[in-house]
Protein backbone atom coordinates (compact mmCIF):
# COMPACT_ATOMS: atom_id res chain seq x y z
CA UNK A 1 0.00 0.00 0.00
CA UNK A 2 1.46 3.32 -1.05
CA UNK A 3 1.52 5.87 1.79
CA UNK A 4 -0.51 9.02 1.19
CA UNK A 5 1.50 12.10 0.30
CA UNK A 6 1.69 14.66 3.08
CA UNK A 7 -0.01 17.99 2.36
CA UNK A 8 2.29 20.90 1.48
CA UNK A 9 3.38 23.07 4.36
CA UNK A 10 1.26 26.17 4.81
CA UNK A 11 3.34 29.30 4.35
CA UNK A 12 4.05 31.61 7.29
CA UNK A 13 6.19 34.71 7.50
CA UNK A 14 6.84 37.53 9.97
CA UNK A 15 5.32 40.79 8.85
CA UNK A 16 5.87 44.34 10.09
CA UNK A 17 3.53 47.18 9.19
CA UNK A 18 5.11 50.48 10.22
CA UNK A 19 4.55 54.10 9.29
CA UNK A 20 4.92 57.53 10.89
CA UNK A 21 1.61 59.34 11.33
CA UNK A 22 1.99 63.13 11.19
CA UNK A 23 -0.84 65.31 12.42
CA UNK A 24 -1.30 69.00 13.13
CA UNK A 25 -2.70 70.11 16.47
CA UNK A 26 -5.60 72.42 17.02
CA UNK A 27 -5.47 75.14 19.72
CA UNK A 28 -6.69 72.80 22.49
CA UNK A 29 -4.31 69.90 21.88
CA UNK A 30 -1.47 72.32 21.17
CA UNK A 31 -1.99 73.99 24.55
CA UNK A 32 -2.27 70.62 26.33
CA UNK A 33 0.96 69.18 24.95
CA UNK A 34 2.90 72.42 25.24
CA UNK A 35 1.68 72.66 28.83
CA UNK A 36 3.08 69.21 29.62
CA UNK A 37 6.44 70.41 28.38
CA UNK A 38 6.17 73.25 30.91
CA UNK A 39 4.93 70.93 33.72
CA UNK A 40 1.41 72.29 33.46
CA UNK A 41 -1.63 70.01 33.03
CA UNK A 42 -4.56 71.57 31.20
CA UNK A 43 -8.13 70.44 30.77
CA UNK A 44 -11.11 71.89 28.94
CA UNK A 45 -14.50 72.77 30.38
CA UNK A 46 -17.51 71.19 28.68
CA UNK A 47 -20.89 72.84 28.20
CA UNK A 48 -22.19 71.24 31.41
CA UNK A 49 -19.29 72.66 33.45
CA UNK A 50 -17.13 69.54 33.74
CA UNK A 51 -13.36 69.76 33.31
CA UNK A 52 -12.03 67.05 30.99
CA UNK A 53 -8.43 65.84 31.16
CA UNK A 54 -7.07 65.05 28.61
CA UNK A 55 -8.93 67.84 26.82
CA UNK A 56 -11.01 67.40 23.68
CA UNK A 57 -11.99 69.97 21.07
CA UNK A 58 -15.68 69.09 20.85
CA UNK A 59 -18.16 68.42 23.62
CA UNK A 60 -18.81 64.64 23.80
CA UNK A 61 -22.49 65.23 24.59
CA UNK A 62 -23.50 68.23 22.47
CA UNK A 63 -20.71 68.11 19.83
CA UNK A 64 -20.21 71.86 20.33
CA UNK A 65 -16.70 73.28 19.95
CA UNK A 66 -15.10 73.93 23.34
CA UNK A 67 -12.02 76.05 23.96
CA UNK A 68 -12.16 77.15 27.63
CA UNK A 69 -8.98 75.83 29.24
CA UNK A 70 -8.33 75.18 32.92
CA UNK A 71 -5.20 74.19 34.79
CA UNK A 72 -5.62 71.21 37.09
CA UNK A 73 -3.37 69.67 39.70
CA UNK A 74 -0.43 67.35 39.24
CA UNK A 75 -1.74 65.15 42.04
CA UNK A 76 -4.84 63.03 41.90
CA UNK A 77 -6.78 59.93 42.86
CA UNK A 78 -6.71 56.48 41.28
CA UNK A 79 -10.21 55.55 40.13
CA UNK A 80 -9.35 52.09 38.76
CA UNK A 81 -6.26 50.10 37.85
CA UNK A 82 -4.80 46.90 36.35
CA UNK A 83 -1.41 45.33 37.04
CA UNK A 84 0.99 44.83 34.13
CA UNK A 85 3.50 42.20 35.17
CA UNK A 86 5.17 41.87 31.77
CA UNK A 87 5.82 45.27 30.19
CA UNK A 88 6.20 45.31 26.42
CA UNK A 89 8.80 47.32 24.49
CA UNK A 90 8.11 51.06 24.34
CA UNK A 91 5.67 51.01 27.24
CA UNK A 92 6.18 53.76 29.85
CA UNK A 93 8.22 51.60 32.27
CA UNK A 94 10.54 48.64 31.71
CA UNK A 95 9.71 47.11 35.11
CA UNK A 96 6.26 45.77 36.15
CA UNK A 97 3.79 48.60 36.79
CA UNK A 98 0.09 49.36 37.06
CA UNK A 99 -2.07 50.91 34.41
CA UNK A 100 -4.17 53.47 36.26
CA UNK A 101 -6.97 55.90 35.57
CA UNK A 102 -6.21 59.02 37.61
CA UNK A 103 -8.64 61.85 38.26
CA UNK A 104 -6.35 64.81 38.76
CA UNK A 105 -7.32 67.38 41.39
CA UNK A 106 -9.68 69.80 39.73
CA UNK A 107 -10.65 67.44 36.90
CA UNK A 108 -13.92 65.57 36.48
CA UNK A 109 -12.55 62.85 34.20
CA UNK A 110 -9.59 60.49 34.52
CA UNK A 111 -6.38 60.22 32.50
CA UNK A 112 -4.77 56.87 31.66
CA UNK A 113 -1.09 56.39 32.44
CA UNK A 114 1.39 54.14 34.25
CA UNK A 115 1.89 54.01 38.01
CA UNK A 116 5.33 53.05 39.31
CA UNK A 117 4.62 50.76 42.25
CA UNK A 118 6.58 47.86 43.80
CA UNK A 119 3.75 45.39 43.30
CA UNK A 120 -0.03 45.00 42.96
CA UNK A 121 -0.40 44.94 46.73
CA UNK A 122 0.78 48.58 46.78
CA UNK A 123 -1.96 49.74 44.40
CA UNK A 124 -5.57 50.45 45.21
CA UNK A 125 -8.57 52.42 44.07
CA UNK A 126 -8.68 55.73 45.93
CA UNK A 127 -4.91 55.96 46.51
CA UNK A 128 -3.28 59.34 46.05
CA UNK A 129 -0.67 59.74 43.32
CA UNK A 130 1.37 62.51 41.72
CA UNK A 131 2.93 63.13 38.33
CA UNK A 132 6.55 62.18 37.83
CA UNK A 133 7.83 64.41 35.06
CA UNK A 134 10.30 63.21 32.45
CA UNK A 135 13.75 64.78 32.72
CA UNK A 136 13.61 65.85 29.06
CA UNK A 137 10.26 67.11 27.85
CA UNK A 138 9.34 67.81 24.24
CA UNK A 139 5.60 68.42 24.26
CA UNK A 140 4.17 64.90 24.25
CA UNK A 141 2.17 62.68 26.59
CA UNK A 142 5.47 60.99 27.47
CA UNK A 143 6.46 64.23 29.25
CA UNK A 144 4.55 62.57 32.08
CA UNK A 145 7.01 59.76 32.72
CA UNK A 146 4.47 58.04 34.99
CA UNK A 147 2.58 58.51 38.23
CA UNK A 148 4.00 57.63 41.63
CA UNK A 149 2.36 57.15 45.04
CA UNK A 150 1.84 60.36 47.04
CA UNK A 151 0.08 60.26 50.38
CA UNK A 152 0.39 64.02 50.86
CA UNK A 153 -1.47 66.45 48.64
CA UNK A 154 0.57 68.90 46.59
CA UNK A 155 1.32 72.06 48.48
CA UNK A 156 -0.87 75.01 47.56
CA UNK A 157 -3.24 72.90 45.49
CA UNK A 158 -6.66 72.24 46.98
CA UNK A 159 -8.40 69.08 45.84
CA UNK A 160 -11.29 69.73 43.45
CA UNK A 161 -10.16 73.16 42.21
CA UNK A 162 -9.22 74.15 38.69
CA UNK A 163 -8.05 77.59 37.60
CA UNK A 164 -8.64 79.28 34.22
CA UNK A 165 -5.68 79.29 31.83
CA UNK A 166 -5.26 81.19 28.56
CA UNK A 167 -3.35 78.32 26.94
CA UNK A 168 -0.55 80.60 25.80
CA UNK A 169 3.05 79.39 25.88
CA UNK A 170 6.21 80.42 24.10
CA UNK A 171 7.23 78.18 21.18
CA UNK A 172 3.97 76.22 21.18
CA UNK A 173 3.89 72.65 19.88
CA UNK A 174 1.83 72.68 16.68
CA UNK A 175 2.28 69.13 15.36
CA UNK A 176 3.30 65.64 16.37
CA UNK A 177 4.62 62.53 14.64
CA UNK A 178 3.29 59.27 16.07
CA UNK A 179 5.01 56.05 15.05
CA UNK A 180 2.56 53.22 14.30
CA UNK A 181 3.95 49.68 14.19
CA UNK A 182 2.36 46.24 14.08
CA UNK A 183 4.44 43.06 14.31
CA UNK A 184 2.73 39.78 13.56
CA UNK A 185 3.08 36.44 11.79
CA UNK A 186 1.00 36.17 8.64
CA UNK A 187 -0.20 32.95 7.04
CA UNK A 188 -2.07 33.00 3.73
CA UNK A 189 -3.74 29.67 4.55
CA UNK A 190 -3.97 26.44 2.60
CA UNK A 191 -5.61 27.82 -0.56
CA UNK A 192 -3.39 30.83 -1.07
CA UNK A 193 -0.29 28.81 -0.16
CA UNK A 194 -1.05 26.59 -3.15
CA UNK A 195 -1.72 29.69 -5.26
CA UNK A 196 1.62 31.30 -4.28
CA UNK A 197 3.57 28.09 -4.81
CA UNK A 198 2.02 27.68 -8.26
CA UNK A 199 2.96 31.25 -9.19
CA UNK A 200 6.59 30.37 -8.43
CA UNK A 201 6.21 27.75 -11.20
CA UNK A 202 4.66 30.37 -13.52
CA UNK A 203 1.21 28.83 -13.21
CA UNK A 204 -1.99 30.43 -11.92
CA UNK A 205 -4.20 28.11 -9.89
CA UNK A 206 -7.66 28.87 -8.58
CA UNK A 207 -10.31 26.82 -6.82
CA UNK A 208 -13.78 25.84 -8.04
CA UNK A 209 -16.90 25.95 -5.89
CA UNK A 210 -18.55 22.49 -5.87
CA UNK A 211 -21.98 24.14 -5.71
CA UNK A 212 -22.05 27.08 -8.16
CA UNK A 213 -18.93 25.91 -10.08
CA UNK A 214 -17.34 29.38 -10.12
CA UNK A 215 -13.54 29.45 -10.18
CA UNK A 216 -11.97 31.93 -7.79
CA UNK A 217 -8.52 33.41 -8.44
CA UNK A 218 -6.85 34.08 -6.08
CA UNK A 219 -8.59 31.28 -4.16
CA UNK A 220 -10.21 32.07 -0.84
CA UNK A 221 -10.71 28.57 0.57
CA UNK A 222 -14.47 28.99 0.47
CA UNK A 223 -17.06 30.27 -1.98
CA UNK A 224 -18.20 33.75 -0.86
CA UNK A 225 -21.61 33.13 -2.48
CA UNK A 226 -22.41 29.57 -1.40
CA UNK A 227 -20.33 29.48 1.80
CA UNK A 228 -18.91 26.02 1.07
CA UNK A 229 -15.28 24.94 1.02
CA UNK A 230 -13.44 25.05 -2.31
CA UNK A 231 -10.90 22.26 -2.66
CA UNK A 232 -10.96 21.46 -6.41
CA UNK A 233 -7.91 23.22 -7.90
CA UNK A 234 -8.17 24.59 -11.44
CA UNK A 235 -5.34 26.06 -13.52
CA UNK A 236 -6.47 29.18 -15.38
CA UNK A 237 -4.98 31.59 -17.90
CA UNK A 238 -2.28 32.43 -18.57
CA UNK A 239 -3.97 34.98 -20.84
CA UNK A 240 -6.88 37.13 -19.76
CA UNK A 241 -9.03 40.16 -20.48
CA UNK A 242 -8.85 43.66 -19.03
CA UNK A 243 -12.26 44.29 -17.47
CA UNK A 244 -11.56 47.75 -16.04
CA UNK A 245 -8.51 49.86 -15.21
CA UNK A 246 -7.15 53.09 -13.79
CA UNK A 247 -4.27 55.36 -14.81
CA UNK A 248 -1.80 56.03 -11.97
CA UNK A 249 -0.22 59.50 -12.06
CA UNK A 250 1.39 59.65 -8.61
CA UNK A 251 4.71 57.86 -8.12
CA UNK A 252 4.75 55.61 -5.07
CA UNK A 253 7.75 55.71 -2.76
CA UNK A 254 10.31 52.94 -3.37
CA UNK A 255 8.45 51.78 -6.50
CA UNK A 256 10.69 51.91 -9.57
CA UNK A 257 7.93 52.45 -12.13
CA UNK A 258 7.61 55.63 -14.14
CA UNK A 259 4.26 57.39 -14.15
CA UNK A 260 1.79 57.39 -15.70
CA UNK A 261 1.11 53.66 -15.77
CA UNK A 262 -2.01 51.50 -15.81
CA UNK A 263 -3.29 49.18 -13.10
CA UNK A 264 -6.10 46.91 -14.23
CA UNK A 265 -8.52 44.21 -13.21
CA UNK A 266 -7.79 41.17 -15.36
CA UNK A 267 -10.13 38.20 -15.80
CA UNK A 268 -7.87 35.25 -16.62
CA UNK A 269 -9.31 32.71 -19.03
CA UNK A 270 -11.28 30.17 -17.01
CA UNK A 271 -11.60 32.35 -13.88
CA UNK A 272 -14.81 33.84 -12.50
CA UNK A 273 -13.08 36.55 -10.47
CA UNK A 274 -10.79 39.28 -11.81
CA UNK A 275 -7.38 39.82 -10.23
CA UNK A 276 -5.34 42.99 -10.52
CA UNK A 277 -2.04 43.65 -12.23
CA UNK A 278 -0.01 46.32 -14.02
CA UNK A 279 -0.31 46.70 -17.78
CA UNK A 280 2.89 47.26 -19.78
CA UNK A 281 4.13 47.00 -23.33
CA UNK A 282 1.55 49.48 -24.54
CA UNK A 283 1.12 53.27 -24.15
CA UNK A 284 -1.05 54.01 -21.13
CA UNK A 285 -3.62 55.88 -23.22
CA UNK A 286 -4.16 52.85 -25.45
CA UNK A 287 -5.20 50.49 -22.68
CA UNK A 288 -8.91 49.69 -22.91
CA UNK A 289 -11.61 47.42 -21.59
CA UNK A 290 -11.61 44.10 -23.41
CA UNK A 291 -7.87 44.24 -24.17
CA UNK A 292 -6.40 40.72 -24.28
CA UNK A 293 -3.22 40.42 -22.18
CA UNK A 294 -0.71 37.82 -21.01
CA UNK A 295 1.73 37.72 -18.05
CA UNK A 296 5.36 38.79 -18.28
CA UNK A 297 7.74 37.13 -15.83
CA UNK A 298 11.14 38.40 -14.74
CA UNK A 299 14.08 36.11 -14.05
CA UNK A 300 13.59 34.59 -10.60
CA UNK A 301 10.26 36.38 -10.09
CA UNK A 302 7.62 34.62 -8.01
CA UNK A 303 4.72 36.44 -9.66
CA UNK A 304 4.09 38.21 -12.98
CA UNK A 305 5.89 41.54 -13.22
CA UNK A 306 3.17 42.92 -15.48
CA UNK A 307 0.76 41.97 -18.26
CA UNK A 308 1.19 42.89 -21.93
CA UNK A 309 -1.10 42.72 -24.97
CA UNK A 310 -1.32 39.34 -26.69
CA UNK A 311 -2.14 40.83 -30.08
CA UNK A 312 -5.51 39.05 -30.17
CA UNK A 313 -8.69 40.93 -31.05
CA UNK A 314 -10.40 42.58 -28.09
CA UNK A 315 -12.86 40.42 -26.18
CA UNK A 316 -16.55 41.06 -26.69
CA UNK A 317 -18.09 43.04 -23.82
CA UNK A 318 -20.67 40.33 -23.12
CA UNK A 319 -17.82 37.88 -22.45
CA UNK A 320 -16.56 39.78 -19.40
CA UNK A 321 -19.35 42.17 -18.31
CA UNK A 322 -20.20 40.01 -15.27
CA UNK A 323 -16.58 40.31 -14.04
CA UNK A 324 -16.35 44.10 -13.96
Amino acid sequence: MTPAASPPEVLRAPLVVEFPFTRSLGPVQSAFLTGLRERVVLGVRTTDGKVMVPPVEYDPVTAEEIRELFEVGTTGTVTTWAWNGSPRPNQPLATPFAWVLVRLDGADTAILHALDAPGPEAVGTGMRVRVRWAEERTGAITDIACFEPDEARAAGRAEGRATPHDGRFDDAVTGIVAAARLDYTYSPGRSQTAYINALAERRTVGERCPSCHKVYVPPRGACPTCGVATTDQVEVGPAGTVTTYCIVNIKAKNLDIEVPYVYAHIALDGADLALHGRIGGIPYDQVRMGLRVEPVWTEGGRHPDHYRPTGEPDADYDAYKELI
